[in-house]
């Protein structure tokens, strides 16, 4: 399952290429895009993009976990996680199935 990682590099390429923006604009755009994704995370927002998922900032608790290999146990302190939904049409075209109509999540 070892895939090709898509790179910022990448990014700005494919906007080079299919857009026609030169290379230092389409860089700056991708810039741009992913700094106000970040932004919007760590201030706690959900960043939902049609059609292809939402990230998703949660608080998780203080609890108690176990050191596997002494047993010992230690505090987890609480802290904030992002998650990734994907949408139905992404798992769809993930999957090879046709993509359904409207965007669920």
């Amino acid at each position: 399952m070892a895939g090709k990682t898509v790179t910022r590099a990448d990014l700005s390429e494919a906007v080079y290429q299919r857009v026609g923006l030169s290379r230092t604009e389409s860089a700056a755009l991708v810039e741009t895009v992913l700094s106000e994704i970040c932004g919007c995370l760590s201030s706690g927002e959900t960043v939902k993009l049609s059609s292809f998922g939402s990230f998703v900032v949660r608080d998780k608790g203080k609890r108690v976990g176990r050191n596997p290999k002494t047993g010992v146990e230690v505090a987890i302190e609480p802290r904030r996680v992002m998650v990734f939904k994907p949408s139905n049409v992404l798992k769809a075209r993930i999957n090879g199935d046709a993509a359904p109509d409207e965007d669920d999540s």
